[in-house]
């Protein structure tokens, strides 16, 4: 009445073999390990004109903790191709705390993280059109932008 069915497995793959993966290994890691190191450069703190801001105070406007400076309202944006230096540097944090901070935040508040640009030229531009605007650079700000500071 029962019908008995068995079942093969193959014991060998299709894929290549360990052996000839281990040249391919091997240059890959000789190429990272001779790869030149990024360092970290300086970090360059900036709002638009007339925005007057101390460096202790940069920690709390990008956490939303400060949002005027006098009458201005603060409006911070994140650079993305200098976040992790100006995590380090200014912000004593990673990435994953900084999300994390702006996370409870959002909720406890309705605040709203900074945007985020990708790189110098769009946080310039940002900050040259927006009153209140404050962001950090990997280069000096140009001119009719505030230098707050440099880390």
């Amino acid at each position: 009445m029962y019908t008995k069915f068995t079942v093969t497995f193959a014991t060998r793959h299709a894929g290549p073999s360990w052996p000839m993966l281990l040249p391919i290994l091997g240059t890959l890691l000789m190429a990272a390990a001779w790869a030149p190191r990024a360092h970290a450069g300086d970090v360059y703190i900036a709002c638009s004109a007339g925005v007057t801001l101390s460096m202790t105070d940069i920690r709390d406007v990008f956490l939303g903790e400060k949002q005027f400076a006098g009458p201005v309202k603060l409006l911070p944006v994140d650079n993305g191709a200098a976040q992790t230096d100006f995590l380090e540097k200014v912000m004593k944090m990673d990435a994953i705390k900084y999300t994390t901070a702006w996370t409870k935040k959002s909720f406890r508040d309705g605040s709203t993280p900074p945007s985020v640009k990708s790189g110098d030229g769009e946080v310039v531009e940002f900050l040259k059109h927006t009153p209140g605007g404050c962001g950090y650079l990997g280069a000096p700000p140009p001119a009719g932008l505030t230098l707050i500071g440099k880390i």
